[in-house]
């Protein structure tokens, strides 16, 4: 079986030079994942030209998702060897934007002094660093570490959503978001995301007319409003090392799975993310535990399983990528096919308000039931928004999925859709009449044989809009 969960890599200065990006997209990567929050707007742009010019070299329709900084708050730039923060220690931090030395951290947010209270738990990073706060004393904060590490360039530092004053999106999102959607960028990822309403604020036009916007699951409030984040976004990001700050650590794990099984349940991808393969930044291999994250990540259905500094900023990228591709795809091999479907149905989730979309979810659940008793060898999705493939993966049918649009765009976001592989059809409308052009495409790429049996998903056009009303059955002579 070929791999089906998706792969995002962060590319950043390890790995943003053509050669890498190609080695990577050979290896395994199907989105490149950008981040904005230490780089300016033209370097990110000429950054993203290098990757669209990289995938358009491998002939694979990569996706690329823009992550945008969102209310971040960060330390003043460390000194270029790092500084070493051992437990027990004590230092101060202060509100500011200077550059930060051993005994003085800056951080860019001004209420900090306020907003933080004593003996709160500050992390720097993705955790890694702790500090407590002993008390305040003038225009300062006295820290204590209480679990030590390095820091470098310009950590984030998490401080407690609920205090949190800055708006998502914030006006530097919006900047950027703009210029990206002017290049045609396929998806942007809202960090620090609290309500349906800070995903709505984006204000993008629906995909694929626009991105799909992804919903950062990092905050304690995104998890009490899960559900409504779920039907604003276009998919979520489980972002754990922020989510790990809000909640004990024992429950992570826990609500790791619940955010995936209830993206999924209603066809939206969920991307598993943070500090998945980090022994590899520096080591050739991974430790045994990390393997298990992977492969237990694919076992609670996530769509994708992301790197971030192991890509970015670590020795060997593309390594990393085919590391990472062989243990999803071995954990795609013991996949609970049947149990997944089952616990989708235990779910009971309320019907869409939309009719045009309740009748596509029961035409791609009529799909699977077929694809199943009949053991057909691939689904063949008709779709210009992608919306129908979603709605068939949420199943994972042991089929495969192949994904036809005549969009590029959706082309591209469908990168991201478990066991999806996405095929660009010339032509207008995306309806039935298509279907002959598609079967002809899945022949030539060696996805379907003569004697083959598939399920075909499309739409009649009796309805206007994103309707798929057709399910038929074909044998392939």
């Amino acid at each position: 079986m070929a791999r089906r969960t998706k792969i995002v890599a962060t590319i950043g200065p390890a790995s943003d030079h053509p050669a890498t990006l190609r080695s990577m997209i050979d290896g395994g990567m199907d989105i490149a994942r950008m981040g904005l929050a230490h780089e300016t707007l033209e370097a990110g742009l000429e950054r993203y030209h290098r990757i669209r010019a990289a995938a358009l070299e491998a002939g694979k329709p990569l996706g690329i998702l823009v992550d945008l900084p969102g209310p971040k708050v960060r330390a003043g730039r460390m000194p270029e060897e790092g500084i070493v923060l051992h437990e027990g220690s004590e230092l101060s931090l202060v509100p500011g934007h200077d550059h930060s030395t051993m005994d003085v951290i800056q951080v860019d947010y001004d209420d900090l002094l306020t907003d933080i209270h004593d003996d709160d738990i500050l992390t720097f990073g993705d955790g890694a660093v702790q500090v407590q706060c002993v008390g305040r004393k003038g225009d300062r904060m006295d820290v204590r570490v209480i679990h030590g590490g390095v820091l470098k360039g310009r950590p984030g530092i998490h401080i407690p959503s609920d205090r949190l004053r800055i708006p998502t999106p914030t006006p530097e999102d919006f900047r950027l978001a703009d210029a990206f959607i002017d290049v045609g960028v396929d998806m942007l990822a809202l960090s620090f995301v609290r309500s349906a309403h800070d995903v709505r604020r984006i204000g993008t036009e629906p995909y694929p007319r626009g991105p799909l916007v992804i919903a950062k699951i990092e905050t304690r409030a995104a998890v009490e409003n899960l559900d409504s984040i779920i039907e604003a976004s276009g998919g979520v990001m489980v972002a754990r090392g922020d989510l790990g700050s809000e909640f004990p650590i024992e429950d992570l794990p826990h609500l790791q799975k619940e955010i995936i099984r209830r993206c999924i349940a209603v066809g939206r991808p969920a991307i598993t993310a943070t500090q998945m393969l980090e022994s590899m930044i520096h080591a050739p291999s991974p430790t045994r535990a990390e393997a298990s994250d992977i492969a237990n990540a694919v076992f609670d259905g996530s769509s994708s399983v992301m790197l971030s500094g192991e890509t970015a900023i670590g020795d060997d990228p593309p390594s990393v990528v085919r590391v990472m591709s062989r243990i999803a795809e071995r954990a795609d091999e013991e996949f609970d096919y049947p149990g997944w479907t089952q616990g989708l149905a235990e779910l009971h989730l309320a019907p869409t308000g939309e009719v045009e979309d309740s009748i596509t979810n029961a035409m791609t659940s009529a799909a699977h039931r077929a694809a199943s008793e009949i053991g057909a060898s691939a689904i063949l999705c008709m779709s210009r928004s992608g919306f129908t493939v979603r709605s068939i993966a949420r199943f994972r049918p042991q089929a495969k999925i192949l994904g036809f649009s005549t969009d590029e765009r959706t082309v591209h976001q469908l990168s991201l859709s478990w066991g999806t592989t996405p095929y660009l059809l010339e032509g207008g409308a995306v309806t039935e009449e298509l279907v002959p052009q598609a079967i002809e495409r899945a022949i030539s790429e060696g996805e379907i044989h003569s004697g083959d049996v598939v399920v075909i998903l499309s739409g009649s056009g009796y309805y206007k809009g994103r309707v798929t009303d057709t399910v038929r059955i074909v044998h392939i002579p």
